[in-house]
């Protein structure tokens, strides 16, 4: 309690009481206003990809106003209060999820002027990782966090490959280009080029293909590199998660019990979480 007292912006029983609702999970009130405002999310979801379908936006067109209006002023209703009653309001405003909230909001306000920006409100969908808290599945958002960690802590060998992957798209593309004497798709470097880049990726999309001997025989060179080029970046991060794991010190604080799985979140023994 005195915890959350330190958290509250005022004294007053209020603020606490909405604090409680819309920032703790713990009482069914707030178990409550998350479920209804998860809920919001989704509906905001279908009612934005629905209005984008030509026929149902003109049907339509009322209710999804009416609707857009009312969930949008919830959420702006539900952020001021978010920052009325927290104590440290800039932590809050520019923390992850407060970032997220105002990114999910701000568009409603900018289709005023823009109306084309009114589809970014596709980005309430972001709000949807308060489900972890909402269900205690943290654990599960640590898990998420280690992969980022791992994608930036690997950054520099994926760039020197996605450098790699370029300079190689554009030879390839240039000598498909003269190989292929300007036939279809392959007027220019730049079209070879994409071409190339379509071909390595294994997207293989198959409005461009190679007509003469050579250049399916470049064209087979190139599938066959493209398994082993997409595998690169999936090792790379794989093997940086992998460090991390082993670089821990596998011995639970309060047992000293060393035999632990790499995959393990509590000590075997004791049933101590694992740092």
């Amino acid at each position: 309690m005195e915890k959350e007292h330190n958290l509250v912006s005022g004294d007053s029983l209020w603020e606490r009481f909405i604090f409680r609702i819309i920032y703790r999970s713990d009482t069914k009130l707030g178990k409550l206003f998350d479920v209804i405002l998860l809920s919001l999310i989704l509906l905001s979801t279908i009612i934005i990809m629905l209005e984008s379908v030509p026929a149902l936006g003109k049907k339509f067109y009322i209710y999804f106003i009416i609707s857009e209006w009312i969930i949008s002023l919830f959420f702006s209703a539900e952020y001021v209060m978010r920052i009325a009653v927290v104590k440290n309001k800039k932590n809050y405003i520019f923390s992850f999820f407060g970032i997220i909230d105002f990114l999910a909001l701000i568009p409603f306000y900018l289709s005023f002027f823009f109306p084309i920006t009114k589809y970014f409100l596709i980005f309430r969908m972001l709000r949807m990782l308060r489900i972890f808290r909402i269900f205690n599945l943290l654990d599960f958002m640590n898990d998420g966090f280690l992969i980022v960690r791992a994608l930036k802590n690997s950054s520099r060998k994926i760039y020197i490959f996605l450098l790699f992957l370029i300079i190689f798209s554009v030879i390839v593309g240039s000598l498909m280009f003269m190989v292929e004497g300007g036939r279809p798709g392959f007027e220019t470097i730049p079209q070879s080029i994409y071409w190339a880049v379509v071909t390595v990726t294994t997207v293989g999309y198959g409005d461009v293909s190679p007509i003469t001997p050579t250049g399916k025989f470049f064209a087979v060179i190139l599938m066959l590199a493209g398994y082993s080029i997409i595998a690169v970046p999936t090792g790379i991060v794989t093997a940086e998660m992998r460090n991390k794991r082993q670089n821990k010190e596998l011995i639970c604080e309060r047992c000293g019990n060393e035999d632990i799985d790499d995959d393990a979140r509590y000590c075997k023994q004791c049933g101590k979480k694992l740092a």
